[in-house]
């Protein structure tokens, strides 16, 4: 009888408690700058069970929340030596269950990894509408939406095995960095392929490939000399991550009384975050509102929510081995929390590089976000995040480019004046400019495909200050209306489907005039790669005439390193005078002509044809 009990105490127990279904991070590494780890254990009633560790680890702190599905284990990895420890769940005397928990060795150097930087140019995909490198993780058990080329909006079957059998053609182009949309597990019903819902930061969708993949792809680009850049998303997850279907406390998400499931949309009032006048009901509608339906709001106010995104950041750079991250929606998270969340990521890896997306329309407003602004400090307010997108001058480049004559203030005077503002940043290296996104029309819609067109923006973002991004198919000439849907700006690349009628990957399956994108494309950013004048140089301007803008990149103290911008943005032949820009052209007499590797004399006048750039290295 005494038996009989013994066995049917320990099923109960089983069934009570069960085993650790999930510990996060899932591992971890010795020599951490920062020498606390906070595990987050979850499993069932597993808060009644008491945690050990075995050989060097030391438990600081257990915190037990209202959920008793959690468990919150402070550890101390101070000196601690890598390998696989043994953390047990005890009720008493008895091992409940019991876990292998790996401390692994970081990379040589892991704290020194440099980031992008303006010496980059970044290549932005869509990796569900890139390539498709694997059919038979188009549609997986595990997922919800299955894969369905033929809606616009569905599950294309791009994964990360199709990016990485064309990196060779992106390195070809000339960019140096990757950066792609979100590739963690989304396992909403509908609309789950651009990644943006979260279902588990710890794992690639399969969809995608396998966490083993994405490290891979990290591994490939660093054999080409390239970076890659992770999308990461702190200010929503997904309705159907599994944290917010079991939550640890209501505090971990911003719940709305009186909305289904607590949902209450954003009221996307950015400038709410430091506008002197903002209501709190304002502030409170942009910070704590829903991005979407789908997309919970995190209530990063709420220490163990940092705590947990800051680790997740952590543990992908070290098993990613990453080389920068890009914020999304970075205004509409806690102002105070994602501050902390870049302080600490920064303070473990200090050359890192993180880029937020500002999607605001005023320069202030972006400069603002920029660590060390001036205009934060107002307001007692450092953002410490490294960069910012320069979405005012994205906003101008359509227009710019379709107004052929230039009245007062229109036409390229438009440059001229938004950089007479770069004053406001603290760091104008540190902007991400850009033509277009998975956002935005694409520049090539807004061109009406006008080659010549594009070759001029190109030319600009080319050679400004900043770390200039393209969207991919834009070197193709790949066209996009926001207005009949996002998925039709986020087309299909073609030739990377199997059974494609055409494949853009090579010379050979392009148009004439997808070539004469690409081939200009091509020779601009390989130029680019050896120009630390274009990278770090100085900018000297003058005020356009007649639709003809000229500038200069130089460095100050090596003047034979200067090159010379001149933009004919009108539809006329333009006779420049070069006395105007003596104190650019600073007695060089002879400019080599990039793109057409041509030699012009720079004494006296320079013809240039109707909607042309000319990018000189002056001799």
């Amino acid at each position: 009888m005494k038996k009989y009990l013994t066995i049917l105490f320990l099923v109960i127990t089983a069934i009570s408690f069960g085993q650790v279904e999930r510990i996060e991070p899932p591992n971890w590494w010795a020599g951490m700058q920062n020498t606390e780890l906070e595990l987050l254990v979850y499993g069932n009633n597993i808060n009644q069970l008491h945690p050990e560790f075995s050989d060097d680890i030391t438990i600081k702190k257990v915190v037990k929340v209202e959920n008793p599905n959690y468990l919150f284990i402070t550890v101390d990895t101070k000196d601690i030596t890598p390998g696989t420890k043994k953390l047990s769940f005890k009720k008493g005397r008895r091992t409940v269950d019991s876990f292998d928990y790996e401390f692994k060795t970081r990379r040589e150097n892991s704290t020194q990894r440099e980031g992008f930087n303006s010496s980059d140019v970044i290549y932005l995909l869509m990796p569900d509408r890139f390539a498709n490198g694997d059919p038979s993780n188009d549609s997986t058990p595990e997922t919800i939406e299955k894969a369905n080329r033929d809606h616009q909006g569905g599950r294309h079957g791009g994964d990360i095995q199709g990016v990485i059998d064309h990196l060779d053609y992106i390195h070809e182009l000339g960019a140096t960095t990757l950066w792609s949309t979100p590739l963690t597990l989304d396992n909403e019903k509908v609309y789950s392929y651009h990644g943006y819902a979260s279902s588990d930061l710890y794992q690639i969708d399969p969809r995608y490939g396998s966490n083993e993949d994405f490290s891979r792809l990290s591994a490939e680009l660093h054999k080409r000399n390239m970076k890659h850049i992770m999308d990461f998303v702190p200010n929503h997850w997904g309705l159907s991550h599994w944290l917010i279907q079991d939550p640890p406390n209501q505090n971990w998400v911003h719940y709305w009384e009186g909305g289904e499931n607590g949902f209450k949309r954003s009221n996307y009032i950015q400038t709410s975050q430091f506008d002197p006048y903002a209501s709190e009901i304002d502030t409170k509608g942009c910070m704590d509102g829903w991005f979407d339906y789908t997309m919970p709001d995190m209530n990063e106010n709420n220490p163990m929510v940092i705590d947990y995104l800051v680790q997740n950041a952590i543990w992908w750079i070290e098993s990613g081995d990453l080389d920068g991250m890009r914020v999304d929606t970075y205004p509409y998270n806690d102002k105070m929390g994602i501050t902390e969340w870049v302080t600490r990521v920064m303070k473990e890896y200090p050359d890192f590089n993180v880029v937020g997306e500002v999607f605001m329309h005023d320069t202030a407003h972006i400069a603002y976000w920029q660590k060390d602004s001036k205009i934060g400090a107002i307001q007692g307010f450092n953002s410490n995040l490294p960069t910012v997108m320069d979405f005012p001058l994205h906003d101008i480049l359509p227009q710019v480019f379709k107004e052929d004559e230039q009245n007062w203030g229109d036409g390229v005077y438009r440059v001229y004046d938004h950089l007479t503002k770069d004053f406001l940043y603290p760091n104008i290296n540190n902007l991400l400019i850009k033509m277009g996104n998975h956002d935005v029309n694409r520049i090539n819609e807004e061109f009406d495909g006008d080659l010549e067109k594009y070759k001029l923006a190109l030319t600009l973002i080319m050679t400004l200050r900043g770390i200039p991004q393209i969207y991919y198919g834009d070197e193709i000439g790949m066209l996009g209306d926001k207005g009949k849907g996002d998925g039709d700006i986020r087309r299909d690349f073609p030739g990377g489907w199997q059974g494609d009628a055409q494949n853009a990957f090579v010379s050979s399956g392009r148009t004439d005039t997808q070539n004469d994108y690409f081939d200009f494309t091509k020779k601009l950013l390989n130029w680019r790669k050896g120009k630390k004048t274009v990278h770090i140089g100085k900018t000297l301007h003058f005020s356009p005439i007649d639709n003809v803008y000229v500038y200069f990149r130089y460095l100050p103290k090596s003047p034979d390193e200067t090159v010379m911008v001149v933009l004919n943005n009108s539809t006329k032949n333009q006779t420049v005078d070069l006395g105007r820009f003596a104190e650019g052209i600073n007695g060089h007499e002879k400019g080599l002509e990039i793109i057409s590797g041509k030699e012009y004399s720079l004494n006296q006048t320079l013809d240039i044809g109707p909607k042309t750039g000319l990018v000189f290295e002056l001799k």
